[in-house]
């Protein structure tokens, strides 16, 4: 595989991440806005914490990608510190084995 068929394929697998993050994001906002008017059952308030979890793994990993040099950093950072990525980046997906 050439070093192009690679980016184009880390491209692929990082959108196919970004959309399921959002996705999951536009559920927990949902659920936010229902818990203003009812009681949650404890799975949504599950997918809630998980969610607000993954954010704020998401913000600091933002942080060092956008330091001088931080594109550089930021893998470096994850292979010391896997859990910093949300959970939809983490590499066992189903999604992933599916496309590549």
């Amino acid at each position: 595989m050439t070093s192009i068929e690679e980016i184009k394929l880390l491209i692929y697998r990082n959108k196919l991440r970004l959309a399921q993050e959002l996705r999951q994001s536009k559920e927990a906002v949902f659920l936010i806005k229902k818990a203003t008017h009812t009681n949650l059952s404890p799975v949504e308030k599950e997918k809630i914490k998980i969610q607000l979890l993954d954010i704020c793994k998401a913000i600091p990993a933002l942080a060092v990608f956008l330091l001088p040099g931080g594109a550089l950093l930021l893998p470096l950072l994850i292979k010391l510190i896997p859990d910093i990525l949300p959970s939809a980046f983490k590499d066992d997906l189903p999604n992933d084995k599916k496309q590549a």
